[in-house]
């Protein structure tokens, strides 16, 4: 086993760090798919720079909690010229999440069997982040959990509560300070590159998972997962 090791690997992986979104959890990949999905048509100038542009400037100060969804909904429908209603907008934030991929829970379960820790660092909001934990601080929510996996991981770091986001390596070293642990005792996956190449640079052994290889695959992102594990020697 020990010749198929990736050659960045070495044998001190002590924490396997998941982003969620697109490694954990199915999202929608584009903004007529997640519309559909709430029921709403794309309206307006959805395929313009100058969307892409208002969307990205006010979801990275909602992502590092500097405007509540309230804030974020009414700004965005005013950049968006009345495209879209306040709430119109906070259903379509709500609706980007799917759930979790197949057989994520029984592969984050084999982790904490062979004693290893696990984490996810994620550029996420408050909406999400009390679906995938299942919990609004301390009150947990009622019924059963939708991303079970998620909830069952030993540690989770936001964006939104950090006040950092990926790929800006202060968000790195304040994980590695949370943790205690550092640079290649952790082994991280997500599936945005820069965010990959982020870790890398601060020694932390990194791999990019394809969401879009995992579509249409009962297994989603699971094989992937499994390859590195294994070429890493974690499992």
């Amino acid at each position: 086993m020990s010749g198929a090791r990736d050659k960045r690997a070495g044998p001190g992986a002590r924490v396997i760090c998941f982003d969620v979104g697109g490694v954990l959890v199915r999202i929608h990949r584009s903004w007529p798919d997640v519309c559909r999905a709430v029921g709403l048509e794309a309206r307006g100038s959805w395929t313009s720079e100058a969307h892409r542009h208002a969307y990205q400037t006010l979801m990275d100060l909602f992502g590092t909690g500097q405007i509540s969804e309230q804030e974020w909904s009414e700004r965005l429908s005013i950049a968006l010229g009345g495209s879209y209603t306040p709430a119109e907008l906070a259903r379509i934030h709500r609706g980007w999440t799917r759930g979790e991929y197949p057989g994520i829970g029984a592969l984050i379960d084999e982790l904490h069997a062979r004693d290893l820790e696990t984490a996810c660092l994620s550029n996420t909001t408050h909406t999400h982040w009390v679906r995938l934990l299942h919990a609004d601080g301390d009150r947990p929510l009622p019924g059963a959990p939708q991303f079970p996996g998620v909830r069952r991981l030993r540690h989770h770091f936001a964006s939104h509560l950090l006040g950092l986001a990926k790929p800006d390596p202060a968000i790195f070293r304040a994980f590695e300070a949370a943790t205690g642990h550092a640079g290649a005792a952790i082994l991280f996956f997500d599936d945005l590159a820069p965010n990959v190449t982020a870790a890398r640079e601060l020694g932390w052994q990194a791999e990019l998972i394809d969401p879009w290889q995992a579509e249409g695959q009962e297994t989603g992102t699971v094989p992937q997962l499994r390859r590195h594990l294994t070429r890493h020697g974690v499992i």
